[in-house]
C-alpha cells in the first residue's frame, strides 16, 4: 500500500495521535495540515482565524491544501477541511480518507476550551451544532468511517489498519 491515509473528523477526535503512530507503524511520513498551515502563514491557527476571520482562514486552508502534494504519508487534517471543495478533491484524488467519528457526548468531554484550539466556529454557534453541520460532511468525503467509541488509541489504529487491508 502506497497511497496515502487522510484523517478526517472533528476537533478532538485523535487525527494527529493517531497520525503519528499510524505512520510508525505503515512506514509512512506524517503530515499534520494545521503545521502546513501555521508554518505557510507564520501564525498560529488561532492568530490566522482573528485575523482573516473564519471565512478567510477556510479560503487560506482551502488554499494551501488544494495544492498539498505528498507521497506515502498520513495527513492528519484540521476538523474544518471539509468546508474547502478545491482541498478535498486533492485529497482524495491522492489517498483514501479515513474518518475517524466519536459520538457528541464523548468529544464534548474530551474537547474542553475549544477557542484555544483554534477552532473555526461561528461566533454563537455551539459545539453541538458544529458537530451537526460536519456530520454530513464528513461521512460525504470518507472512503472508510472508524467508529472510535469505547476505543483507546491502539484499538482505533488496528481498526484503521484492518478497515485499510479491506478497503485495499
Amino acid at each position: 500500500m502506497d497511497k496515502n491515509i487522510i484523517l478526517i473528523g472533528m476537533p478532538g477526535v485523535g487525527k494527529s495521535t493517531v497520525g503519528v503512530i499510524l505512520a510508525k507503524l505503515l512506514g509512512y511520513r506524517f503530515i499534520d495540515t494545521d503545521i502546513v498551515i501555521q508554518e505557510h502563514e507564520n501564525k498560529l491557527l488561532k492568530e490566522i482565524i482573528e485575523e482573516k476571520g473564519i471565512n478567510g482562514f477556510i479560503q487560506t486552508e482551502n488554499h494551501i491544501l488544494s495544492s498539498l502534494k505528498a507521497e506515502k504519508a498520513v495527513i492528519a487534517t484540521g476538523g474544518s477541511v471539509v468546508y474547502g471543495g478545491g482541498a478535498m478533491k486533492n485529497l482524495s484524488e491522492n489517498g483514501i480518507i479515513v474518518y475517524l467519528k466519536l459520538d457528541y457526548g464523548k468529544l464534548k468531554y474530551r474537547l474542553g476550551n475549544i477557542k484555544n484550539r483554534g477552532v473555526v466556529i461561528k461566533d454563537g454557534q455551539s459545539l453541538s451544532g458544529l458537530y451537526r453541520e460536519r456530520m454530513p460532511l464528513y461521512e460525504k468525503y470518507s472512503d472508510i468511517i472508524i467508529d472510535e467509541n469505547g476505543c483507546n488509541v491502539e484499538k482505533t489504529i488496528n481498526k484503521i489498519i484492518d478497515e485499510l487491508n479491506n478497503y485495499l
